[in-house]
């Protein structure tokens, strides 16, 4: 399994797989202009990272993160905003791989806490999330459009 930073060059490449991720989150994919969000964030370190988990010389994975500014956490924070894997590599480690990339660019960047969200309804990622040290806070996150 190869892990590496995803490019512009690669956007059309995720797109399949971060619609995929989308319909297993139950999004309105419809709603947002995906690929120019995407796109963004490919172009732009400063907004984030994208990982990509390569198998066999198939894309088995990707990894959104996203930057942040926090009081309550000592300075940039980052959000792993998304994490699919295909159904085919899941079991393999690529979920930890990702993950334990993510750490490693947010070290490198001075960062310090990295968050996540997780479905209630996925024991299989909260299990995989606790194992890597991740913690429930006792704090719901809320959202406001606007």
């Amino acid at each position: 399994m190869e892990i590496r930073p995803a490019t512009p060059a690669d956007l059309q490449a995720l797109l399949p797989l971060v619609k995929r991720f989308w319909e297993f989150e139950r999004l309105p994919w419809e709603h947002v202009d995906v690929p120019s969000v995407l796109g963004t964030l490919l172009a732009d370190p400063n907004v984030g990272r994208m990982l990509m988990g390569v198998h066999q010389g198939q894309l088995s994975g990707y990894l959104t993160l996203t930057f942040g500014y926090s009081i309550e956490h000592r300075g940039r924070d980052a959000l792993v905003d998304e994490l699919y894997v295909e159904p085919a590599a899941r079991g393999l480690g690529t979920g930890t791989l990702l993950l334990d990339s993510a750490a490693a660019v947010c070290r490198s960047l001075g960062i310090t806490r990295m968050h996540l969200e997780v479905d209630h309804t996925n024991p299989r990622a909260h299990a995989l999330y606790a194992r890597l040290g991740f913690r429930g806070q006792d704090r719901q996150l809320l959202t406001r459009a606007l």
